[in-house]
């Protein structure tokens, strides 16, 4: 089973967490905000573990009790795991996308379960992943549970940020930040796992601080589509011909979702393109700002125009506007940077 020792990274976190729990002051609603592939659901198992065993030692779980050996064998009945894919349980259609938490998957996975009896005694934990994409009924009915929840129950959302949440719903829960690992951390584990030096360096510098996005990226051979983004911003900021940037970035998305697709067939093609576009555009902004420390000063205020131009396709992405009209605006504004940088390297 997942214990606290095996986070890694994330010690300010875990030691709120375990000095809560060992002082018998854990909230009944938590929220464990921070980037994707951090260790937010990792840790959620451990501190379920520890919730829920039967004789726990320095906040942690024992390992031996009958808890313990039923969320080691993924049994425990009292440990309820919330995800999108349950929308497809609930919907009488048989062809829901699963894009969203539905307020039918809070009210029968969450809700109700919450307010039964536990089957071992110790309690129940229910863990929400993505929880930003709860829907606002969905949010409003999980107030209750969250307000007065029978027994012994703890609620874990797992999400991006807390504002990403109903206010109604952060104001009940208390936040723990997670933060982005080590860049030296993802390179030990990818290492550890068998990946070759080279590419573990790679994915650690590309995926930033983010050692699940590292290991999904090398599983789906996506490492030199984010190379070459990678290049392309550099090229454009070094006024070298960088190619047509947002068809990089639309053939790079579209190939993360063909493997999205691949894993599960009923997800949504225009959600998987948001989000693999989504990726990729984070690691032009990256690019961008590691640049802006070694630039001169011509070259930052390219770069400086060059993230308000990716924050602007962003923006555009979270507002659900056509995908090709972003990637086209972005290629168009983009081009004009590269002519001023093309043009201030000449002179």
């Amino acid at each position: 089973m997942i214990r606290f020792a095996d986070i890694l990274g994330q010690t300010i976190a875990v030691t709120q967490i375990q000095t809560a729990l060992g002082a018998d002051r854990l909230p009944h609603g938590m929220i464990f905000a921070g980037p994707v592939g951090v260790g937010k659901a990792t840790t959620a198992a451990a501190l379920a573990g520890a919730f829920l065993c039967e004789n726990p030692k320095n906040a942690d779980a024992c390992g031996k009790c009958q808890s313990c050996l039923a969320m080691s064998a993924g049994a425990h009945p009292d440990y309820h795991i919330i995800t999108r894919e349950l929308a497809r349980l609930h919907d009488r259609s048989g062809v829901s996308k699963a894009t969203q938490l539905s307020i039918d998957v809070v009210r029968f996975e969450l809700a109700a379960p919450a307010a039964r009896k536990t089957v071992l005694g110790r309690g129940k934990v229910f863990i929400v992943e993505q929880a930003e994409l709860m829907t606002l009924p969905a949010q409003n009915a999980l107030l209750k549970t969250l307000e007065e929840p029978a027994g012994r129950t703890l609620i874990v959302l797992i999400a991006n940020s807390a504002s990403d949440l109903l206010p109604t719903v952060a104001s009940r829960c208390q936040t723990i930040l997670f933060v982005p690992l080590d860049a030296q951390i993802v390179r030990d584990q990818l290492q550890r796992r068998g990946v070759e030096p080279a590419t573990a360096a790679d994915a650690a510098r590309l995926c930033d601080g983010s050692l699940g996005m590292a290991l999904q990226w090398i599983a789906d051979g996506l490492l030199p589509p984010a190379r070459a983004v990678a290049d392309s911003i550099d090229a454009i900021l070094d006024g070298r011909p960088a190619g047509d940037l947002a068809e990089l970035l639309r053939k790079s998305a579209q190939a993360q979702v063909e493997k999205m697709l691949a894993r599960d067939e009923l997800a949504s093609k225009d959600s998987a393109m948001r989000d693999a576009l989504g990726a990729f555009l984070a690691i032009a902004s990256r690019r961008l700002r590691e640049r802006l420390h070694e630039a001169d000063v011509l070259a930052v205020e390219n770069a400086c125009q060059a993230i308000d131009l990716v924050a602007q396709a962003e923006k555009y992405l979270d507002a659900n506007v056509n995908v090709s009209l972003v990637l086209e605006q972005l290629g168009i504004t983009l081009g004009r940077t590269v002519l001023t940088a093309a043009g201030a390297s000449q002179r």
